[in-house]
């Protein structure tokens, strides 16, 4: 199976580099590391030398130019980001792509898989970050994906709320 992880940040990296690390040991998965945002980013870090340190070999790069952190700039990165996504799994053709978040270049990602029919398998859906944006990102991001792994009985109940299947959570 051809599985591409995406990550965008350094606090999502570490979440899931336990994950990483499983899925690019098992000989059943073709594992593919995609990275982009803030880990391309010196405005943000340019935390991609975080995840060259943690000897974990990165398929791809989408850099979508961050600069700053305005509006105009996120929606922006947000289009590039469908694009350059969009392009790389064309040519990869993944089997299935696993997020984390709700996070702009994530939300990108999740929608250029959708529409090439790639299912996605979304971490730490149903979570509520109080009077943020980042709901609207994450539930987008639920309703774009397949598979649902929460960290919460509460938060199953949420994605149920929005009209999931519960073998899919």
């Amino acid at each position: 199976m051809k599985l591409c992880t995406i990550t965008g940040s350094r606090a999502e990296f570490f979440i899931l580099k336990r994950l990483i690390l499983k899925f690019q040991n098992d000989k059943f998965f073709n594992h593919k590391l995609i990275i982009t945002g803030s880990h391309t980013s010196k405005f943000f870090g340019k935390t991609i030398n975080d995840i060259k340190r943690e000897d974990i070999k990165i398929h791809s790069v989408i850099n979508l130019n961050f600069k700053g952190d305005k509006p105009e700039d996120i929606t922006n990165y947000f289009a590039t980001g469908i694009k350059k996504f969009s392009k790389n799994f064309f040519k990869l053709k993944p089997d299935l792509i696993l997020v984390l978040g709700d996070r702009y270049e994530i939300y990108s990602a999740a929608l250029a898989a959708y529409f090439l029919k790639i299912p996605v398998a979304h971490l730490y859906g149903g979570e509520i970050t109080k009077g943020s944006l980042d709901n609207g990102i994450r539930h987008s991001i639920t309703k774009l994906s397949d598979l649902h792994f929460v960290s919460t009985k509460k938060y199953f109940e949420n994605i149920y709320s929005l009209g999931e299947n519960k073998k899919t959570i």
